[in-house]
């Protein structure tokens, strides 16, 4: 699906949202977003596929660890869901949730890195001893 038919969902959905919440009926607005949304997103997971077997190409190339594939492949799948999460909670008016949501995604993309950065640290070590 191109950016086009991206974006032309993304504006019917957020003014059939609009809509539904202008006449009255706020929660039916809010199920709207979040089925535009879910479509969306899996228009998201198609791509991000994509990007997965083209990273695969690529590592085999360059004879890296697949570990570090699949940490950066978690990294960029738990960045998509806490957005997505947190996009869903402030249009529903829960900005403290949202909040909360970026900020576990962030920790956890940050333990998530904590390996990666270890073993460079490690490699800098060892060429410096």
């Amino acid at each position: 699906m191109s950016m086009i038919q991206i974006g032309i969902t993304a504006v019917i959905g957020a003014v059939l949202a609009v809509q539904m919440r202008s006449s009255g009926k706020a929660e039916y607005g809010t199920y709207v977003c979040v089925a535009t949304g879910l479509l969306l997103f899996s228009f998201i997971v198609e791509y991000v596929g994509y990007f997965a077997d083209a990273a695969g190409q690529i590592v085999s190339f360059l004879r890296l660890d697949a570990g570090y594939l699949s940490t950066m492949l978690k990294m960029i799948g738990i960045t998509y869901i806490a957005e997505f999460t947190a996009g869903i909670c402030r249009d529903a008016g829960c900005q403290t949730l949202a909040g909360q949501v970026e900020i576990f995604g962030k920790l956890t993309i940050l333990l998530l890195g904590l390996p990666v950065l270890l073993a460079l640290l490690q490699t800098i070590q060892e060429f410096l001893s």
